[in-house]
């Protein structure tokens, strides 16, 4: 049934239900990285398609909350790294359902504890911990997370008080996706032949994830964690990732014919897949897989050790794929090959003797998926909603501290969001960075404004009511969402459906029948939507004895859409962020057509009501309207901001919009219905625009020209201040503080920050949400941004070779290549091994050294100390480095990491004996914010001339704040004017409060230079900010395409000369 919309909607779906994962059309742009013979970092014109996956990772999350969301990471990343020939991970989302969080000290009305079972994490462990083994997998392999969505559930719906059966999360739900880029040439896997070699590439088989993928399946939780349970190393995943992506640089002469990651059941499955899938045989020696000391042949052939891959090479490239790994420090072992007799053969060479031969077709056979259920099932009468009893201030604040709902920033600043410098789109908005983006946006490439998007939808709770409406409406919020981005046609839509259900429950298996039904033959189709990949998760319930009586709690029958498109323009992408400085209107679409619905709502869990007529998608032809003229509008440029409906309804959307305007609303109800609250808390589908007034008639005629201007209310304006206004005709119906309002909205993420990191950083930061008068991030330049300094060393077409040097755990280099070759230089990829395998000075061949940022060695010793070891206690290294520093032609940087080990190694760089380390965050979190920094008098070559400027700056660090040896390093570092930048707060005072200050450090420090202002370390990444586009805000008359930041690098180009 859901390969029925690929047959109603082909168009652009290039690979669907065969792979690891799901290629869409991407774009043709200039691809940026290093040439394989030469390293030099050059364009490649190509065409790059898009790779989708999402998966979920339920069980292990509940029983190890971070290890499972980790692994449950890492194994969606490989899913998309080894999906074709390999393909490049680009960017992740993660999602979390669960049951109610009872925080202490701040349960909420509608939270009743009901238990939980003995070897299950409760809610609020698992969401104070897998949020963090999730981000700190993507963090640590270098992919950034871009959006995401929470919800509680937990309701008895009987109303009976003293049930043993409710619906909920306690089995949780843990989504992790993925949107990556692949060659035309490597979409589809090659054929393998007889002598063809199996390789593992990554860890070694280890005694964990053994019958992981079989226990997940279980309803009652055992006692055996420590053996089930994966463990994530995101370090060697980059490695494995390296390899993969050298591997298909070399386009069609990629050595890799087929790639498998290893996941559930280990080798047992990834070799037998690949056996299947190409009909043939395979000779493996057990005692080749890389494992760990004492495994019997079961341990070793089944467990599920994560950050491996199973690939098959032609024996012929197998010196040139050593080469590769050599080079990445990637272990890798050949294990066996291919035959032609359609047998595994499995021999150990400890025992000599085969511990498996047996024919492909035998391991080919299960049970097929049929199941009778009872499908008579009566609906329940229509509770028709008492809204007497419901008081408009008590529900909304009820409504604003519901997780669904309320502040995600605990969710978000953990996550990096921009590594890879491509990033155009991420959750924070406005000067004021809000979390309440809609969707994620990516740029194809260095040069070109073609990109990504990706959203997401999901409304569980309507699924007990109605699960084919939840899953209509979740399809409809993933294109709302998705609507403020220039897509073009909603054909360049494709969707990955994750599915959640009780299967034991006859009523839910068939719900889920008709539900699947429903999408694939009738609603996707209608919408030109195709489903290209999924995948589903049958045993959501959880059942345990208490005090002799069971209990029971199964989780609403779920769907989670994601969806993904190639962007024809980011720029055009619009954001929920209100204007005040304007003459302004801002507009109702309501897609509900004035139905308002409240079932499944917001609303109704505030007030555990089981109202059971929810919203849906009223009309397919008219979402596929509304998504037309938004992508008219936004061609045109006649948007100001968009926010879609959602949980909370209209009011939630109001409120995020002047939260992220840091503004004033005025808004009039008396045409959307006769009852307040139904009118402000129904859910269903739709959104609001701000549009400039004088664009207003222009824009009633385009919805006129569609047929829809029956859908379009004019509701409202912003204006400045600090005022939140809904009136009904001339009565005010509702007015309260904007900043009150967004401090109740905020509360739940305060308290859980509180919990999980340092309290005094949570207090603070919340503390600065209450500031009403917070002027926001802004800009202030003293020098001229389109003032090339290094225009006139570029003419002559001659350009200085600059190193950027990697080392294992690397994953900065390409953005930080893309800055300087912009600037004129020619950056060349060096690794580590190649200084150490080289009997020359490889360095003394450069005049610019630059240590990128990552997690080299994992961080295991500190941030970068492991990398300056491996320098410092090597003699030609040591000497290699120290000449470098000390020779006055040349310039070095370090980013991030890059900072942090060169700061380590201080004893050989003159002028910079009185630098600090960096240890970790004050707050005690990987932390990723827009930050506001000030250029300082300093006498460093790559902020000279910029002394002064105020500019916003990305950071994405864990361990960042300075620490100096002594009072009196920092006092010399200040009178030396060794300090190259500082951070600031919005009212330009140097920050020494959280998050202004990210990190903690003394005197805001964020960059420091030695005496002759050739070595600069920093903490902020302005790679990821050279193109404007880059800002996760930006100031609306800013339009230039280079942004201040390429000042910086077009400093060192001009001292090179």
């Amino acid at each position: 049934m859901i390969k029925n919309t690929l047959i109603k909607t082909p168009e652009h779906v290039l690979s669907a239900y065969s792979d690891n994962a799901a290629v869409i059309s991407g774009s043709s742009t200039k691809q940026f990285f290093p040439h394989p013979k030469t390293k030099k970092y050059e364009f490649h014109q190509e065409r790059m398609h898009i790779v989708i996956k999402a998966e979920t990772h339920n069980y292990p999350t509940a029983v190890s909350p971070f290890s499972g969301a980790s692994t449950g990471t890492g194994g969606e990343i490989r899913d998309s790294g080894s999906t074709g020939c390999g393909s490049i991970p680009k960017i992740g989302w993660s999602g979390f359902s669960v049951s109610n969080l009872f925080i202490p000290y701040f349960q909420q009305k509608w939270e009743k504890f009901f238990g939980y079972p003995k070897n299950v994490y409760s809610a609020l462990d698992i969401i104070l911990e897998a949020p963090l083994g999730a981000s700190e997998f993507n963090n640590e392999f270098g992919r950034p997370c871009l959006l995401g969505y929470f919800r509680t559930y937990e309701q008895n719906i009987s109303n009976n008080n003293n049930a043993t059966k409710l619906r909920g999360y306690h089995k949780p739900i843990m989504l992790s996706g993925g949107l990556g880029l692949i060659r035309e040439t490597h979409i589809s896997k090659k054929n393998i032949t007889s002598g063809n070699k199996l390789v593992v590439l990554g860890n070694p088989g280890m005694k964990v994830g053994l019958g992981g993928a079989s226990v997940s399946s279980l309803s009652h939780y055992i006692n055996i964690q420590t053996l089930i349970m994966q463990r994530g190393n995101p370090e060697m995943e980059r490695r494995c990732q390296e390899v993969i992506n050298r591997c298909c640089e070399l386009k069609e002469n990629n050595p890799i014919l087929f790639v498998h990651d290893v996941g559930a059941g280990g080798l047992s499955t990834t070799i037998l897949e690949i056996l299947l899938q190409n009909q043939c045989g395979a000779i493996i020696q057990l005692r080749d897989i890389p494992n760990i000391m004492n495994m019997s042949p079961l341990e070793i052939w089944c467990n599920e050790s994560q950050e491996r891959y199973v690939l098959v090479l032609d024996k012929n490239q197998l010196e040139k794929f050593h080469i590769i790994c050599q080079r990445e420090n990637t272990p890798y072992s050949v294990i066996g090959r291919i035959t032609n007799s359609l047998k595994c053969v499995v021999y150990d060479q400890y025992f000599n003797k085969e511990v498996i031969n047996l024919p492909i077709k035998i391991l080919n056979k299960h049970s097929k998926l049929k199941k009778k259920i009872n499908t008579k099932f009566y609906s329940k009468k229509t509770q028709i909603p008492n809204y007497d009893q419901i008081n408009l201030h008590d529900a909304i604040y009820r409504i604003l501290h519901l997780p669904s709902v309320s502040d995600k920033n605990f969710l978000v600043t953990i996550n990096d969001r921009s590594i890879t410098g491509s990033v155009t789109r991420d959750q924070m908005i406005g000067p004021w960075q809000v979390a309440v983006s809609d969707c994620a946006v990516t740029a194809a490439s260095f040069e070109s404004y073609y990109g990504e998007a990706a959203s997401i939808g999901e409304r569980s709770p309507v699924g007990i009511l109605n699960f084919p409406a939840a899953a209509r409406l979740s399809i409809g919020e993933a294109i709302t969402n998705i609507a403020g981005v220039y897509v073009k046609d909603i054909k360049n839509i494709k969707l990955s459906a994750n599915w959640m259900i009780d299967s034991s429950s006859e009523k839910d298996s068939y719900k889920l029948y008709q539900t699947v039904q429903e999408l694939g033959e009738k609603f996707c189709p209608k919408l030109n939507l195709t489903i290209v990949v999924g995948k589903d998760s049958m045993f959501m319930k959880t059942e345990w004895f208490y005090k002799k009586h069971k209990k029971i709690v199964i989780a609403p029958p779920s769907v989670v859409i994601s969806a993904c498109s190639r962007v024809e323009d980011v720029r055009a992408t619009i954001t929920p962020q209100l204007r005040y400085d304007i003459d302004n209107i801002i507009l109702l679409v309501d897609l509900g057509n004035k139905f308002q619905a409240l079932g499944g709502t917001a609303l109704s869990q505030v007030y555990q009501k089981a109202w059971n007529n929810t919203p849906d998608v009223r009309s397919t032809k008219e979402l596929k309207k509304f998504f037309y003229i938004m992508q008219k509008l936004l061609k045109n440029r006649k948007l100001i901001a968009y926010h879609d409906r959602s949980d909370g309804g209209l009011f939630v959307t109001l409120a995020e919009m002047a939260f992220a305007g840091h503004c004033s609303i005025d808004i009039n109800l008396h045409n959307l219905g006769n009852n307040i609250i139904s009118i402000l808390f129904n859910e269903e589908l739709g959104g609001l625009i701000q549009i400039q007034k004088k664009d207003y008639e222009y824009v009633l005629n385009i919805f006129k020209e569609k047929e829809l201007e029956h859908c379009l209310y004019k509701i409202g304006y912003a204006y400045a201040g600090d005022q939140f206004t809904l009136r009904n005709n001339e009565k005010i119906v509702y007015e309260h503080s904007r900043t009150i309002i967004r401090t109740w909205w905020s509360e739940t993420t305060w308290k859980i920050q509180r919990l999980r990191d340092n309290p005094e950083s949570a207090d603070q930061e919340h503390q600065l949400r209450q500031d009403t008068f917070n002027p926001g991030l802004k800009m202030h330049l003293t020098f001229n941004p389109k003032h090339d300094v290094s225009a006139p060393f570029n003419l002559i077409r001659k350009f200085p070779k600059i190193a950027i040097l990697r080392e294992q755990g690397t994953n900065a280099h390409i953005e930080i290549s893309a800055a300087f070759y912009r600037a004129g230089f020619q950056p060349i990829d060096i690794h580590m091994n190649d200084l150490r395998s080289n009997s020359k000075n490889i360095l003394q061949n450069y005049q610019v050294l630059v240590a990128c940022g990552g997690f080299t060695y994992g961080d295991v010793l500190r941030g970068g100390l492991g990398w300056a070891q491996s320098i410092l206690l090597n003699n030609k290294l040591r000497d290699m480095f120290e000449s470098f520093f000390n020779n006055p032609n040349t310039l070095s940087l370090g980013i991030c990491n890059g900072c942090q080990m060169i700061s380590e190694l201080k004893e050989i760089i003159p002028g910079a004996q009185h630098w600090p380390n960096f240890i970790e965050n004050k707050s005690h979190r990987f932390e990723s914010r827009l930050v506001l920094v000030e250029v300082l008098n300093s006498p460093s070559i790559f902020l000279k001339n910029m002394e002064g400027s105020c500019i916003p700056v990305t950071i994405a660090h864990s361990t960042g704040k300075v620490k100096f040896r002594n009072d009196e390093d920092l006092k010399m570092s200040e009178n030396l004017k060794l300090t190259t930048l500082k951070y600031i707060d919005n009212y330009g005072m140097t920050a020494t409060l959280y998050p202004s200050n990210p990190n903690g450090s003394t005197n805001g420090i964020a960059a420091l230079t030695n005496l002759d202002g050739r070595v600069n370390i920093i903490m902020p990444h302005p790679e990821r900010n050279f193109r404007t586009i880059n800002f996760s805000w930006r100031s609306h008359d800013y339009l230039e395409e280079d942004s201040p930041w390429m000042r910086f690098f077009r400093n060192a180009r001009q001292q090179i000369g």
